[in-house]
């Protein structure tokens, strides 16, 4: 078989790819950091099936969960047909479909009112409402950029990622509550949430100030982070509507399956369900 090396240059390349097909910052981000660890862990060995095949092996054994194994997997395969390697490609693991989500990550909606009580009360005027913001309109963190003054006064943002355009409309209340903050901000356009040096707040910045949190407001770390959020506002719209379409459309996904996935609950719902079915006589 065929042996490939990989150079620092090959993966500047794919990165450089990666940012003309448009993808998002925090993907190229992830899949440089993946492709970069398998780069060290060869150690100057050549790249064949049967080395992907071990890489893939170790992952495993270091109890890695499998749906982390194929987001690995995910990086260094579009990595090997970005360079022609087509044969050193390797299969994801299979995984049983999810009935429930873990209760150690259903966010409550007792918890998020903490976590915005906390804030206000710690003076995180910007987190607090940022926070509401997200949770509010059901947006990806990465979304919040166009949550603009420009958007508050017409009550809608136009969102332009992954090739897509899609409306995001803003509730009224929300609407005055960014307005007043951006007029408090001295800020009459553009991005509402800024640094002080009016830069756009970064991914990582938000998790660090979301986490910085969670021990005032006595809920689990492992359960708040920007996504969550977003999983809260699909669960509490489906409640009110019982439309998955019309919440796939508001979400902006393509696929209702991908919706679905949104409205997984925690397992201790499906044992109350299965309680209720009455059959243990």
């Amino acid at each position: 078989m065929k042996e490939y090396f990989v150079t620092e240059e090959d993966v500047k390349a794919f990165m450089q790819y990666l940012r003309e097909e448009e993808k998002e910052e925090a993907t190229i981000e992830k899949y440089n950091r993946e492709v970069q660890v398998f780069y060290i862990w060869l150690q100057g060995r050549a790249v064949t099936k049967e080395v992907v095949l071990e890489w893939k092996g170790n992952l495993q054994k270091e109890g890695y969960a499998p749906g982390t194994v194929n987001g690995k997997l995910s990086a260094l395969n579009g990595f090997f047909r970005f360079m022609g390697w087509e044969e050193c490609r390797v299969k994801f693991l299979r995984i049983q479909r999810q009935m429930f989500r873990q209760q150690s990550k259903e966010l409550t909606r007792a918890e998020y009112a903490r976590l915005l009580d906390t804030a206000h009360r710690t003076g995180k005027e910007r987190l607090e409402l940022m926070m509401e913001t997200i949770c509010a309109a059901g947006i990806r963190v990465s979304e919040l950029s166009y949550i603009t003054v420009e958007a508050a006064r017409m009550g809608r943002a136009e969102v332009a990622l992954k090739g897509k355009i899609r409306v995001i409309l803003l509730p009224d209340k929300l609407c005055r509550k960014l307005l007043k903050f951006a007029e408090k901000q001295r800020n009459d356009s553009g991005e509402i949430f800024i640094t002080k040096n009016g830069k756009g707040l970064s991914r990582r910045q938000i998790w660090r100030e979301m986490k910085e949190l969670c021990g005032k407001a006595g809920v689990e770390s492992s359960k708040v982070f920007p996504h969550n959020l977003r999983h809260l506002f699909a669960t509490t719209f489906y409640k009110i509507c019982r439309d998955i379409v019309k919440l796939a459309d508001v979400l902006g996904h393509s696929s209702v399956e991908t919706t679905r996935i949104y409205l997984l609950t925690a397992g201790q719902d499906h044992v109350r369900q299965l309680e209720q079915t009455g059959l243990v006589l």
